[in-house]
């Protein structure tokens, strides 16, 4: 973690969320892809504890985090998300990210091939 931290914070932005000092949540981005070619698109992540899912935390993290992207040069943005996880598909298209891909068994999680759902907002 504190090297994704350390690769995301360096160009991108990341927030964290504290209630009573407690770790609630967090947003980041980080770039997309390491070419040249991709340096205005961004992977953005946010991550719930399991705990204050559905609280409207994410809601106000994630804008936080995409209000913060409309100030760089990024233009594309992209979020993986595993699935399915209809509660951050939600956050996702409530945001005005639209899907754009879906892979099939690309990702290795809790013992079983999952899927791999992606979602793009393009920002100026």
């Amino acid at each position: 973690m504190q090297h994704s931290i350390a690769m995301a914070s360096e160009n991108y932005p990341w927030f964290v969320f504290e209630i009573n000092g407690e770790l609630a949540g967090y947003a980041y981005a980080s770039p997309w892809k390491s070419r040249c070619s991709y340096r205005f698109s961004a992977e953005t992540t946010i991550y719930l504890s399991s705990d204050r899912h559905r609280k409207g935390i994410g809601f106000e993290l994630y804008s936080h985090l995409l209000e913060a992207l409309k100030k760089t040069p990024c233009h594309s943005l992209i979020a993986a998300i595993a699935l399915p996880n209809k509660a951050s598909i939600a956050l996702h298209e409530k945001l005005a990210f639209e899907k754009v891909g879906h892979f099939k068994e690309v990702g290795w999680k809790f013992g079983k091939w999952i899927d791999v759902g992606y979602w793009e907002q393009l920002i100026d």
